[in-house]
């Protein structure tokens, strides 16, 4: 079977369980309230591309190619970006739901998080370089050997980082902030 090659097409109401994404090229594509929970996108190269209200839990992402990809408003729960292709790496996250997702490894520097879930992702050796967690819920995210430099987390929620085991040079944080950064240490920040 011969690979598609879309170009600059909107996708609406995929389910992709019951047919699956031709594999392909997807360059400029748009996909709205398309479910490919648990399906295959092995391989197959977005560029350019908008997810919004997809269904991308558990997804199989071995090699997959996200060449500067929008998501929003996306379940994405166990997704495993570090099996998709390193080259060109760009994605961007508002308003989805990432809880169990792996990031290791990964060099995703200036990555957007805005209003996301962000529960025990993993973000072990990770370039997370001049990233944005805007209001985002990090409750036992994984943060270890991670470069956090330059990172705004200043509106970020119930993060752990250990600044001896993460490079946070000039990284951003708020004051309410403080505890996730000395939780370690068994210290109590209290507000007055």
């Amino acid at each position: 079977m011969d690979n598609v090659f879309a170009e600059n097409k909107t996708f609406e109401n995929l389910d992709c369980k019951v047919t699956p994404l031709p594999q392909g090229e997807y360059d400029d594509c748009t996909f709205i309230s398309c479910d490919f929970s648990s399906t295959d996108l092995s391989g197959i190269k977005f560029t350019d591309c908008r997810f919004q209200h997809c269904n991308l839990s558990l997804v199989k992402t071995n090699k997959t190619a996200l060449r500067e990809i929008v998501f929003q408003d996306c379940k994405m729960l166990g997704l495993n970006f570090d099996r998709c292709n390193e080259f060109g790496l760009a994605i961007s996250f508002e308003n989805c739901t990432l809880n169990h997702a792996s990031f290791y490894q990964t060099k995703i520097k200036a990555t957007l998080f805005k209003n996301c879930q962000l529960q025990e992702v993993d973000f072990t050796e990770c370039d997370l370089s001049y990233a944005v967690f805007e209001h985002c819920e990090c409750s036992k995210a994984i943060f270890e050997n991670t470069v956090l430099e330059h990172a705004d987390l200043r509106s970020a929620q119930h993060y752990s980082i250990d600044p001896e085991k993460n490079k946070i040079k000039k990284a951003r944080f708020s004051v309410f902030g403080l505890a996730g950064l000395l939780e370690k240490y068994g210290i109590e920040v209290e507000e007055n």
